[in-house]
């Protein structure tokens, strides 16, 4: 199947024992991002490692299973995924609920390695297995009334302890603009370094949008809406003055609270440095999405 998309990682790329670009993606990029474009990318990809699979599943948010950086790991083990099923509803030709294995049977897997940055500034690579989920939304029907793609995660009280504490307002719920949905560089992951989702990653399913903060890559998904109002999304609607509908990852807007110019590597040391955050976390080809929009005001 030959390659959509211009900004994302092999293991190629970003392997300590070969450095080097895939040539497929490289002559894919240049016509989209401009040769002199691909070489700075190419420079900025070599510099690049994935965490390992050990930091991936240990240091994670998922509020379902509790607020610690560990918790997820160390309770989501009870949550069963084997029977795993997605409703499909609004605005679409094809609604109904879904085994996973229906709903995504027949679409090609890829390796997707992304850049995660989160809200609270720290940072990962991450080599996600999935599909696009234009793929899906294509295969559904979306009809021309739809502008927006809404999200929910699983609420599994006898097996989520945050969710029995309430720490937030469950169900947790996400959005994004239909073009964003439909962006190739929006998939939807199932496997993570070429081993089943973990369930503190948000097995068996989770939404994965490189270029925004972290938050927006709903886990463990349950519905998706196509809708025609901008959907409501669990942080804005809980801090709408730190948590914005975009959630666009941008150093050059603060959080309230703290800086986004720099970001913190995990697995990095107690001792290195902070890294300089890029513009939509280095995914520079979304820009056009957002022309004309004021991104201080919307973000």
């Amino acid at each position: 199947m030959a390659q959509r998309w211009t900004n994302t990682l092999t293991r190629a790329d970003v392997t300590p024992r070969a450095l080097w670009l895939n040539r497929r993606q490289i002559m894919a990029g240049a016509g989209a991002l401009g040769l002199s474009g691909m070489a700075g990318h190419a420079a900025a990809q070599q510099a690049l490692e994935p965490n390992s699979f050990e930091e991936i599943t240990t240091y994670n948010n998922f509020y379902e299973f509790g607020t610690g950086k560990d918790d997820p790991a160390e309770n989501a083990g009870a949550m069963e995924t084997a029977d795993w099923t997605v409703t499909i509803d609004g605005l679409v030709d094809n609604p109904g609920s879904y085994p996973l294995s229906e709903l995504i049977g027949g679409l090609t897997e890829e390796e997707r390695i992304y850049r995660l940055r989160c809200v609270e500034a720290w940072s990962m690579v991450v080599p996600w297995v999935g599909i696009e989920l234009k793929d899906v939304l294509d295969r559904l029907g979306v009809q021309p009334g739809a502008r927006y793609v809404a999200f929910e995660t699983a609420v599994i009280p006898e097996v989520m302890p945050g969710v029995r504490r309430g720490v937030l307002d469950f169900p947790y719920v996400e959005g994004l603009r239909l073009d964003e949905a439909m962006h190739p560089l929006t998939i939807l992951a199932t496997g993570l370094y070429d081993r089943p989702l973990p369930n503190q990653n948000g097995a068996p399913i989770r939404l994965v949008v490189p270029w925004k903060y972290g938050f927006k890559s709903i886990k463990s998904l349950v519905r998706i809406s196509l809708v025609e109002e901008e959907p409501r999304t669990t942080w804005n609607v809980l801090a709408p003055s730190e948590y914005g509908f975009y959630a666009n990852v941008n150093p050059n807007v603060d959080h309230p609270r703290w800086s986004q110019a720099t970001e913190r590597r995990i697995g990095g040391g107690l001792f290195s440095s902070r890294q300089d955050t890029l513009m939509y976390n280095g995914y520079d080809e979304v820009a056009a999405l957002y022309d004309g929009m004021d991104l201080e005001a919307q973000f």
